[in-house]
């Protein structure tokens, strides 16, 4: 092996780093091995990370055990579930970006020949995806696992409940007691969000895009199962080193598909729009928007999961996990089973070996999926020229046409409909709340909980230059691009304007003459930017549209 950590710890130039190493612990026959760096999450922030610097330990025991030397650090993690609402959640996306930065920064200074990320919340997993994609050294991703349901009622709840039964008790639909009461019993322990919220669909989508191995994911963060899976992930990736197998030949264009339609049979996040076309950029595959639209329609919804199903998360390891998915997938001819997966075997040998539970009610069979084509869609129209992304998944509504109801911050919006003013056939519409706008592109957990907890969800659509939790479901159209804050048309409506959305055609709509509109764009001023100093602001001067990816490297 070629062993790029040589240059840091080999020859007699070199003492001074070996002393140093030495003074922590490490021995010549440490450094002659092959160094793995190990990227954590762990953060005291949130259950979704909590377990990870426990798990952390037993990845450096594979490591060790198949002829390595681990040296773990530290990146960052915001909590979308308690930053949801607030100022602190335009930080959860801009997240991504400083934890792909960090794991890159650190692997490159150190000249890992290795590095397995070890992840959990929202950002983390395509942050960490992204980092392997830039290295392009040999690694993989560990998911730390999902988090279990609570329990409410007899009935298995998430925290997506407890959003929902915020809008409930504002529209004196359930009491204070009650919301308590399922706030004190959603989260029973440590472990990232229990539906196919936006966690669970990347960790699925990096099973089936082979940046995980198949079986991995879906063991639960508290189950002891997960200690074996995390030293399988250490031996594996001194696999990769020893083959030279990297990311960049595992995520080729194919892999990218095969994602992308793991997230539309699965009725994911429409976050994983954003993540992949980001990851697409880091690896150099030349991934649009319109292609999540080609594959989503022809690919069949086949997993039953909240959001806008029945069951939680833990049901699909119940249910023989991934693997099985990825199985009918590839069985179906909806993914290439070719692709090569991070075990150095295709996605078709691994997913061959899940062992299906006899009997389970999660994944459907290929014969009887649950809607012919998958969960989410691509819009566009004079109100989104660039593209935005609907949820389909939960709903059987395809068009709306209703007033506009604007609002220029989640705040004012989320007030509105615990205030009762939101009625039936109205648009709510939230913008600038854009990659630069928010900046950040807020989550709407808030928002979109509170219009299901009031009873609204089958009669109002809600659009948005933000983003939406992979817990939202109902008809929510975010994404739009032009963001309002770039001049975007989203920026150009007024209140009342009415608002065409049709999924068959793929058209998102406001009804106003374009000489209108030309008329209000002579009239339309930027905003100034919300924050003039710090990371933010960083991030303002650099990120792309969503329909890129909102990521920060342009060039």
């Amino acid at each position: 092996m070629k062993l790029e950590s040589y240059t840091i710890t080999q020859g007699r130039d070199r003492a001074p780093a070996r002393a140093m190493l030495k003074g922590i612990g490490f021995t010549d026959q440490d450094l002659a091995k092959p160094i793995i760096g190990v990227a954590n999450t762990w953060i005291e922030t949130m259950p979704c990370n909590y377990n990870l610097r426990a798990l952390a330990e037993k990845v450096k025991d594979g490591i060790r055990a198949a002829g390595g030397t681990p040296m773990e650090y530290n990146t960052i993690a915001i909590s979308d579930g308690v930053t949801m609402g607030t100022e602190g959640m335009k930080a959860s996306l801009i997240s991504r970006e400083v934890i792909a930065d960090s794991i890159e920064l650190v692997a490159r200074g150190h000249m890992f020949d290795g590095v397995v990320a070890l992840v959990a919340c929202d950002k983390t997993i395509p942050g960490g995806a992204m980092a392997l994609l830039r290295l392009n050294v040999p690694g993989l991703v560990l998911y730390g696992g999902s988090i279990l349901p609570g329990r409410h009622k007899g009935a298995d709840i998430t925290i997506q409940d407890v959003f929902e039964a915020v809008g409930a008790a504002a529209a004196g639909k359930i009491t204070e007691e009650e919301l308590r009461e399922i706030e004190d019993h959603a989260c029973p322990g440590a472990g990232a969000c229990g539906g196919q919220f936006t966690a669970n669909t990347m960790a699925t989508v990096m099973e089936l895009i082979g940046l995980s191995p198949l079986g991995t994911a879906a063991v639960p963060q508290v189950d002891k199962r997960k200690d074996e899976v995390a030293a399988r992930c250490g031996r594996i990736v001194m696999d990769m080193v020893r083959s030279g197998l990297r990311p960049r030949q595992i995520c080729t264009r194919k892999a990218f598909e095969n994602a992308i339609a793991a997230v539309a049979a699965t009725g994911g996040s429409t976050n994983a729009v954003l993540h992949l076309l980001a990851m697409a950029r880091e690896a150099e595959v030349d991934l649009r928007i319109d292609d999540f639209q080609t594959v989503n329609r022809r690919t069949p919804i086949l997993v039953d999961l909240k959001p806008g199903g029945k069951y939680v998360a833990v049901d699909v390891d119940k249910a023989g996990g991934i693997g099985v998915i990825a199985k009918r997938l590839v069985e179906g001819g909806y993914a290439d089973g070719s692709a090569i997966t991070c075990t150095g075997r295709t996605l078709a040998a691994e997913a061959s070996e899940a062992v299906e539970t006899p009997g389970q009610p999660v994944i459907a069979p290929l014969s009887a999926p649950l809607k012919p084509t998958g969960g989410m869609g691509i819009l566009r129209g004079n109100l989104a020229p660039e593209g935005c992304v609907v949820k389909l998944a939960g709903h059987d509504r395809r068009e709306h046409r209703g007033p506009a109801r604007v609002f220029n911050r989640e705040e004012d919006a989320m007030a509105a409909v615990t205030h009762g003013r939101i009625r039936a056939g109205d648009v709510g519409v939230i913008r600038y709340e854009g990659p630069r706008g928010g900046p950040g592109m807020r989550e709407m957990l808030g928002v979109t909980g509170a219009i299901v907890g009031a009873e609204l969800s089958d009669t109002v659509a809600l659009v948005t230059d933000g983003r939406f939790s992979g817990a939202t479901h109902g008809f929510m159209i975010a994404h739009v691009a032009p963001e309002a804050a770039n001049g975007g048309p989203i920026a150009l409506l007024e209140e009342g304007d009415g608002i065409a959305i049709d999924v068959e055609r793929g058209t998102l709509d406001m009804e106003v003459a374009p000489e209108v509109l030309e008329q209000r764009r002579a009239k339309w001023k930027a905003p100034e930017p919300r924050y003039r100093t710090g990371v933010f602001a960083k991030y303002c001067a650099l990120v792309s549209s969503a329909s890129e990816g909102a990521v920060t490297s342009r060039f």
